[in-house]
């Protein structure tokens, strides 16, 4: 399997899916959420209040899994990352998110408690892709 058609593949389960589940953990215990995810490759970011529990645990283990794609077709594609989790406090990284949708949550893309989390893969499986069976990259 040649890397670059798995990365193209894998951007394109990205690019199609947005919400997914976020798995962080501490004291060895998981913890799984929804959220919607944006990509910029196959780097991903999350909108989050840093008044949340993830945002706690996520200085403590900076390590998460994700779970997007899945969808509800005759592949039912999905990737797996696992990756490095950084907590952004960037205004241009927020304004380049901010959705008209996400008022419901913050009152504006100004909120003091709106920020952002960064995932860098470190390893990322296709997962259910009859093309790409279990493709695994490590990055």
């Amino acid at each position: 399997m040649e890397q670059s058609k798995a990365i193209e593949r894998i951007t394109e389960i990205l690019d199609e899916s947005k919400i997914g589940v976020l798995s962080t953990a501490q004291n060895n215990e998981p913890n799984a959420r929804y959220m919607w995810f944006y990509n910029d490759g196959l780097t991903l970011y999350a909108k989050t209040n840093d008044q949340s529990p993830k945002y706690d645990e996520l200085a403590g283990n900076p390590k998460a899994h994700v779970l997007l794609g899945f969808h509800d077709s005759r592949n039912h594609a999905f990737v797996e990352v696992y990756g490095d989790v950084e907590r952004i406090n960037a205004q241009e990284t927020i304004d380049w998110l901010w959705e008209d949708a996400d008022a419901e949550f913050f009152d504006s893309k100004d909120n003091p408690h709106l920020k952002v989390l960064k995932i860098t893969p470190t390893d990322i499986k296709i997962m259910n892709d009859d093309k790409y069976e279990e493709v695994k990259l490590s990055l």
